[in-house]
């Protein structure tokens, strides 16, 4: 009988340790959420789904809706941007291509407290701070780059002889992306838009600089609220958020399968 060398053993217990430090807070949360006290505490003293209750009947309800909505008009935006950007940028022969591509991902590096300061003095210029167009935009900009990343990557494993293939059977550009191109990066699209959602959706420091008392996002009312006291509702919110986007995981994962099964890897055919 074989046993197992010290390495993998380690290695084991290593992955495993980072596993449960990763996905221990998220538990101690949600388990909180269903706490009786009025103050945030674990082990909870009691079980309640009074804040889940609180939640949908106080003032957080209408700051949920204001952040639903900025987040898919978010996706609205940063999906088809952030996929011409990488469209344009894969086939681009154009010299210095890759400055422009180091800017199209500059909003991933640059902190977002100066992105924020950046957004709050343009946008005052415009006049659109605290309002939703100014959020949809800031969001837009800080969801882009993750599009544009998951995009790419899928466009490297698509043979541009393809669509040149297309072009000499006849097809225009717009017919050749949607019936080629576009079915074969769908999982980097659609990968793409779910990052745009949950980053519009857990976006807090950029918001902070531009909400106002008449639109607010959920984050940044979780934010002030844990200044004064720490509310349950919060636990309760996070454990909601968690489950929405865990839901939007397996979607986009079902709808995925579903079009892999009707062989939606395949391109198309140009009729």
């Amino acid at each position: 009988m074989s046993r197992l060398r010290p390495g993998p053993v380690a290695l084991r217990v290593c992955v495993a340790v980072i596993g449960v430090l990763m996905i221990a807070p998220t538990i101690i949360i949600v388990v909180a959420s269903f706490g009786s006290t009025r103050s945030l505490a674990f082990p909870p003293e009691g079980i309640s789904t009074q804040w889940y209750e609180n939640f949908f009947t106080d003032a957080w309800l209408p700051t949920a809706k204001s952040s639903l909505q900025i987040a898919v008009l978010t996706v609205l935006l940063a999906t088809p941007l952030g996929t011409m950007a990488a469209l344009g940028v894969a086939r681009s022969r154009v010299p210095g291509i890759r400055v422009l591509q180091a800017l199209f991902i500059a909003p991933m590096i640059i902190p977002t407290v100066i992105l924020g300061i950046g957004l709050f003095q343009v946008f005052s210029t415009w006049r659109i701070t605290g309002s939703m167009l100014g959020l949809v935009l800031a969001h837009t900009a800080l969801a882009l780059p993750f599009v544009f990343v998951t995009v790419g990557a899928s466009l490297q494993t698509v043979d541009p002889a393809l669509e040149r293939a297309a072009a000499n059977l006849g097809a225009n550009p717009l017919r050749t992306f949607v019936q080629i191109t576009l079915p074969l990066i769908l999982p980097g699209v659609l990968s793409g838009a779910l990052f745009a959602f949950v980053t519009s959706l857990d976006e807090v420091v950029v918001a902070i600089f531009l909400t106002s008392p008449q639109v607010t996002t959920l984050p940044v009312q979780i934010f002030a609220t844990l200044q004064n006291y720490l509310d349950p509702t919060v636990a309760a919110i996070s454990t909601l958020l968690l489950l929405v986007t865990l839901v939007v995981l397996l979607v986009t994962a079902v709808v995925d399968r579903a079009r892999k099964t009707r062989g939606g890897d395949s391109p198309g055919a140009l009729r």
